[in-house]
């Protein structure tokens, strides 16, 4: 019975909004963001989505399902915005070029909605240390960001662009935690400095 409300309330969804899952994952992404794990719970979200208290329980009943949809969620973010900066960004011409662009993303990560959905992603990450079902969901996806990467490398001759892709990232992502745990900025010789040391040997964190 209640499943075939919530169909009803979907049907009745005006055309281009966000069906109320979205709309609670997207206030669960804010509630761990600002408050933390601890702080994440049914009656925040509901207040967080400005939505009657017991809305968010209706539809996420446990908490494992809440971290799930919100998990899930956030990758969708995620993929969705390194996918269309990708789609936007020819391979670059330079390893100047590709540091610049990596720029763009990582101060996009660091300010506004997009340093709330990284410091929701590193408690979840966290989280999924001890849950398989949220580690499996983090798990880094091919997306046309990704591919811009690979190919640049391929391009340079780079011995195994994959794994030279996927260590890359994984160094850039650390700094982006570090700037978030410590503050400051990130300068330009920093990624630069990345991206070098991806182009001329093994690359380490």
């Amino acid at each position: 019975m209640r499943r075939d409300q919530e169909q009803r309330q979907g049907e009745g969804r005006e055309p281009g909004r966000p069906d109320r899952r979205t709309v609670l994952a997207d206030a669960a992404i804010g509630v761990l963001a600002d408050a933390g794990v601890r702080g994440l719970t049914h009656r925040a979200v509901d207040a967080a989505a400005g939505l009657p208290v017991g809305t968010t329980s209706a539809y996420l009943r446990t908490r494992q399902a809440l971290l799930t949809a919100l998990v899930r969620r956030l990758v969708e973010l995620d993929q969705g915005e390194l996918q269309t900066m990708g789609e936007q960004t020819p391979v670059p011409r330079s390893a100047e070029e590709l540091a610049e662009g990596i720029g763009v993303l990582m101060r996009r990560r660091l300010a506004g909605e997009g340093r709330r959905r990284s410091l929701a992603r590193y408690a979840c990450a966290v989280e999924s240390v001890r849950d398989p079902e949220l580690r499996e969901i983090l798990v880094p996806r091919e997306n046309a960001g990704r591919a811009v990467v690979r190919a640049f490398l391929a391009e340079q001759g780079v011995a195994d662009p994959d794994g030279r892709t996927t260590t890359l990232l994984a160094c850039i992502d650390g700094l982006v935690f570090d700037r978030l745990v410590g503050g400051g900025e990130v300068h330009t010789d920093e990624i630069e400095g990345l991206v070098a040391a991806a182009l001329r040997g093994p690359l380490t964190c």
